[in-house]
Protein backbone atom coordinates (compact mmCIF):
# COMPACT_ATOMS: atom_id res chain seq x y z
CA UNK A 1 0.00 0.00 0.00
CA UNK A 2 2.42 2.44 0.96
CA UNK A 3 4.12 2.04 -2.52
CA UNK A 4 1.15 3.22 -4.57
CA UNK A 5 0.94 6.08 -2.05
CA UNK A 6 4.98 7.05 -3.04
CA UNK A 7 3.52 6.40 -7.00
CA UNK A 8 0.68 8.57 -6.58
CA UNK A 9 2.73 11.29 -4.61
CA UNK A 10 5.41 10.75 -7.15
CA UNK A 11 2.84 11.37 -10.14
CA UNK A 12 1.26 14.43 -8.39
CA UNK A 13 4.35 15.79 -7.66
CA UNK A 14 5.49 15.71 -11.52
CA UNK A 15 2.18 16.66 -12.88
CA UNK A 16 2.31 19.80 -10.16
CA UNK A 17 6.19 20.37 -12.06
CA UNK A 18 6.53 23.25 -14.31
CA UNK A 19 8.82 21.53 -16.63
CA UNK A 20 6.27 19.08 -17.10
CA UNK A 21 3.71 21.28 -18.44
CA UNK A 22 6.52 23.08 -20.78
CA UNK A 23 7.71 19.52 -21.78
CA UNK A 24 4.06 18.41 -22.80
CA UNK A 25 3.23 21.53 -24.41
CA UNK A 26 6.84 21.29 -25.91
CA UNK A 27 6.39 17.67 -27.67
CA UNK A 28 2.31 18.50 -28.18
CA UNK A 29 3.39 21.51 -30.79
CA UNK A 30 6.11 19.42 -32.27
CA UNK A 31 4.70 16.79 -33.22
CA UNK A 32 1.17 18.45 -34.50
CA UNK A 33 3.45 20.49 -36.64
CA UNK A 34 5.19 17.29 -38.01
CA UNK A 35 1.82 15.67 -38.72
CA UNK A 36 0.18 18.62 -40.60
CA UNK A 37 3.72 18.97 -42.73
CA UNK A 38 3.33 15.50 -43.29
CA UNK A 39 -0.71 15.70 -43.92
CA UNK A 40 0.41 18.54 -46.44
CA UNK A 41 2.85 16.11 -48.32
CA UNK A 42 0.06 13.50 -48.67
CA UNK A 43 -2.71 15.45 -49.18
CA UNK A 44 -0.81 17.06 -52.04
CA UNK A 45 0.19 13.69 -53.57
CA UNK A 46 -3.54 12.29 -53.81
CA UNK A 47 -4.07 15.56 -55.22
CA UNK A 48 -1.80 15.62 -57.87
CA UNK A 49 -2.83 11.42 -58.04
CA UNK A 50 -6.31 12.87 -58.64
CA UNK A 51 -5.73 15.60 -61.31
CA UNK A 52 -2.29 15.39 -62.31
CA UNK A 53 -2.41 11.83 -64.00
CA UNK A 54 -1.01 13.25 -67.31
CA UNK A 55 1.86 14.96 -65.20
CA UNK A 56 2.64 11.75 -63.10
CA UNK A 57 2.24 9.53 -66.20
CA UNK A 58 4.93 10.93 -68.39
CA UNK A 59 8.43 8.82 -68.84
CA UNK A 60 11.51 9.68 -67.12
CA UNK A 61 14.40 10.00 -69.41
CA UNK A 62 12.66 7.66 -72.52
CA UNK A 63 12.06 4.89 -70.12
CA UNK A 64 9.48 2.67 -68.50
CA UNK A 65 9.32 4.23 -65.27
CA UNK A 66 7.44 7.74 -65.10
CA UNK A 67 7.48 11.00 -63.25
CA UNK A 68 4.71 9.47 -60.37
CA UNK A 69 7.65 6.80 -58.94
CA UNK A 70 9.87 9.04 -58.16
CA UNK A 71 7.32 11.54 -56.27
CA UNK A 72 5.89 8.62 -54.08
CA UNK A 73 8.88 7.31 -53.20
CA UNK A 74 9.51 10.89 -52.02
CA UNK A 75 6.24 11.10 -50.08
CA UNK A 76 7.62 7.49 -48.46
CA UNK A 77 10.80 9.27 -47.49
CA UNK A 78 9.48 12.18 -46.14
CA UNK A 79 7.71 9.89 -43.67
CA UNK A 80 11.10 9.02 -42.55
CA UNK A 81 12.87 11.43 -42.59
CA UNK A 82 10.14 13.18 -40.55
CA UNK A 83 10.48 10.78 -38.03
CA UNK A 84 13.94 10.89 -38.00
CA UNK A 85 13.90 14.21 -36.84
CA UNK A 86 10.96 13.19 -34.16
CA UNK A 87 13.04 10.88 -33.06
CA UNK A 88 16.08 12.97 -32.71
CA UNK A 89 14.60 15.86 -30.61
CA UNK A 90 13.03 13.16 -28.43
CA UNK A 91 15.86 11.82 -27.13
CA UNK A 92 17.63 15.16 -27.22
CA UNK A 93 15.40 17.92 -25.96
CA UNK A 94 12.48 16.06 -24.51
CA UNK A 95 14.94 13.21 -22.87
CA UNK A 96 16.44 16.00 -21.01
CA UNK A 97 13.64 18.03 -19.45
CA UNK A 98 11.90 14.09 -18.56
CA UNK A 99 15.27 13.49 -17.06
CA UNK A 100 15.63 17.03 -15.04
CA UNK A 101 11.65 16.69 -14.18
CA UNK A 102 11.97 12.98 -12.49
CA UNK A 103 15.49 14.56 -10.57
CA UNK A 104 13.24 17.28 -9.10
CA UNK A 105 10.67 14.87 -8.06
CA UNK A 106 13.31 12.72 -6.53
CA UNK A 107 14.23 15.08 -4.05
Amino acid sequence: MTQILNLDDASIRIRNNPKFHELVARRRVFSWTLTAIMLAIYFCFVLLVAYGKAFLGRPLWGGAMTIGFPIGLGVIFAAIALTGIYVRRANGEFDELNRQIIEECRR
